[in-house]
């Protein structure tokens, strides 16, 4: 019997759900059982070997259905191997010091767990999918507008799980 993993991801806009999609995908073709899953609807993680918690960023903060989660399979999760990706427009202007500071909340966002694997994938913003007020902090801070999530790396990133999950 494969070895069965969660992805399972929160994504208000659907950039994060595309990349957690996309790393479901390589880990089937790696042999893995997968599920994909919205973080909200997890009741339990029986039965899983591995799981991969991926999150973005919004207004300086991971969206807190991740912090639920961790919290509420905290016990289960110190037990088995956890890899977790954050997805938001810092890395798109390569800036160390955004790219720091957003690993900074990202670590604070899953804590206690400590993952086997970790990253950090620039996502996507599209203007006719943000409210009012988000298209004013979009415009405020200058973030860029458009889909910058590279697809090779998330690949290349998800390729790497299943031996880091001693798989």
């Amino acid at each position: 019997m494969p070895a069965r993993i969660l992805v399972a991801y929160a994504s208000p806009k659907g950039s994060t759900a595309g990349i957690a999609e996309a790393i479901g995908k390589e880990l089937r073709l790696a042999g893995c059982g997968v599920d994909v899953a919205e973080l909200k609807s997890v009741s339990s993680l029986e039965g899983y070997h591995a799981v991969v918690i991926g999150g973005p960023f919004y207004m300086g903060k991971i969206v807190g259905d991740v912090g639920k989660f961790v919290g509420k399979f905290r016990d289960v999760l110190a037990k088995m191997p956890v890899a977790a990706f954050a997805v938001g427009v810092a890395p798109v202007g390569r800036d160390p010091e955004q790219i720091g500071e957003a690993k900074k909340i990202f670590h604070q966002a899953i804590s206690p767990i400590v993952p086997v694997a970790e990253a950090l994938f620039s996502g996507r913003i599209e203007l006719e999918n943000l409210s009012f007020f988000q298209k004013r902090m979009v415009g405020a801070v200058k973030a860029p507008i458009g889909d910058f999530r590279d697809w090779d790396a998330i690949a290349k990133w998800a390729k790497k799980l299943p031996g880091k999950f001693g798989m």
